[in-house]
């Protein structure tokens, strides 16, 4: 009697919410099909080694209440079977030895560059389909199009964002909130921006002129917008800091980061740089040479956020991914990432994913020249360009810390040479020029 063969299911990356959901549409939809699903546990950690023993059939009956909850039923890891051309073949052995024709992966770039590489090395053996899935949201996706699991993780980071807000006026300190998103500023911005903090630092701001991030321009960045505060008698605020800025500061400005751990795929570990203390003691250093003396608590965010149950958006949305996944793959699809766009599903050939310079997954930056972006920009309290073009401001700014005027400019003025220009709206379709808009200065009804 010949085998039925069966779709197997794997997680890899790190968590986020709605992974469940996934799997359970994609075993729900496939098992009405009549074929077996089995759930691959830990990735590809054990496939890579010829372990096929953590391995499970999974029915609907496993699978059908588990779409609103967080974490992965089947476990997840970072293993990354394309280091070794070993790895990979026993990774594509494994699955053929559990019968399975058909694989559905789940996972942000490194799992969809695994995925691609495994049905590479398959060669017709397995077709692969992948979803992906990411707090980052920095797929390659279209603009508009977020990675499962990013809403959710936002909404979560905004209800503590919210509370520190709180505490902070309360207490009159700072806090500095180092938020998770890798090299891409997404999510720091959506929590951020969604807050209403006093100001949130990303890579890709500081990244513009294509030189290594000096730390320098990082704190004084944050010293300048204590000091503005200060100046309108507000001692507190709050700062949402991307973690992908440890990436692109000059490695000679944090010593012994080359020390710091790596994962399977070559990634820093960036959570092993504790980023919020080295800008807390630069920032408290910066503002002691001017007399002020304030409190600065640094604190990360992201563990809380990667397994929190899904809030209903990301239910839905991967309750849909799961479905046209298993759907897809059925039918014959293969070697394509899966999305939704405008509501209707699009296959994305995994080639097209690919960076040509670095043959990796093509990773998608804050477009920090958007609408989006320059309206969170009106909304922080920084030392801006307008700031430097009014005498009576900065004399106030200049007053604060007791040096001069010009003293003030020279160590400060060069923060606006990055500076997005002026967002300008199109008046002849009624719209008003952000000139007409009220800037947000120390009076912002911002933190």
């Amino acid at each position: 009697m010949i085998q039925k063969k069966r779709i197997a299911i794997l997680v890899g990356g790190g968590p986020a919410p709605g992974i469940n959901s996934v799997i359970a549409a994609a075993t729900i939809r496939a098992s009405l099909e009549g074929v077996e699903v089995v759930g691959i546990e830990d990735g590809f950690q054990w496939l890579m080694q010829g372990n096929v023993d953590h391995s499970r059939i999974l029915t609907i009956d496993d699978v059908g209440q588990i779409h609103f909850r967080g974490g992965s039923c089947i476990g997840i890891s970072r293993a990354n079977p394309t280091l070794d051309p070993k790895h990979l073949e026993n990774a594509v052995i494994s699955l053929l030895r559990l019968n399975v024709s058909q694989l559905i992966t789940i996972g942000g770039d490194d799992t969809a560059f695994s995925a691609m590489k495994l049905g590479e090395r398959a060669d017709g053996r397995i077709t692969v389909v992948h979803v992906p899935k990411t707090i980052d949201n920095d797929l390659d996706l279209p603009p508009h199009i977020d990675t499962f699991g990013f809403q959710t993780a936002r909404h979560i980071g905004v209800e503590i964002v919210k509370n520190l807000i709180v505490d902070s006026s309360t207490t009159s300190r700072w806090y500095f909130i180092i938020s998770m998103g890798r090299k891409a500023g997404h999510l720091a911005l959506g929590i951020g921006k969604s807050a209403g903090a006093t100001l949130t630092l990303i890579a890709e701001e500081f990244a513009k002129s294509g030189s290594p991030i000096k730390l320098k321009s990082v704190v004084d960045t944050l010293a300048g917008a204590i000091i503005k505060r200060y100046s309108y008698g507000r001692r507190y605020g709050v700062a949402v800091i991307s973690e992908g800025l440890v990436l692109d500061i000059d490695p000679e400005d944090l010593k012994g980061l080359s020390d710091v751990e790596r994962d399977a795929h070559g990634n820093l570990r960036i959570a092993e740089v504790n980023l919020g203390e080295i800008l807390k003691s630069a920032v408290q250093t910066r503002l002691r040479d001017f007399g002020i003396k304030t409190t600065i608590v640094a604190k990360n965010i992201g563990y809380e956020l990667r397994c929190a149950d899904p809030i209903p958006f990301d239910m839905e949305y991967t309750r849909d991914l799961g479905y046209c996944a298993a759907k897809h793959i059925i039918e014959g699809g293969n070697n394509v990432m899966v999305s939704l766009q405008g509501g209707n599903f699009v296959p994305i050939p995994f080639t097209s994913m690919l960076d040509a310079n670095t043959g990796r997954t093509r990773l998608r930056m804050v477009d920090i020249n958007s609408t989006r972006y320059a309206i969170a920009r009106r909304y922080m309290i920084r030392l801006r360009r307008d700031d430097f073009e009014d005498a009576h401001e900065l004399a106030k700014f200049a007053a604060t810390v007791g040096i001069s005027l010009q003293d003030f400019r020279d160590q400060f003025g060069y923060l606006v040479l990055l500076e997005p220009p002026p967002l300008v709206f199109n008046p002849k379709v009624g719209s008003l020029t952000t000139r007409h808009l009220a800037e947000h200065k120390g009076n912002s009804e911002q933190v």
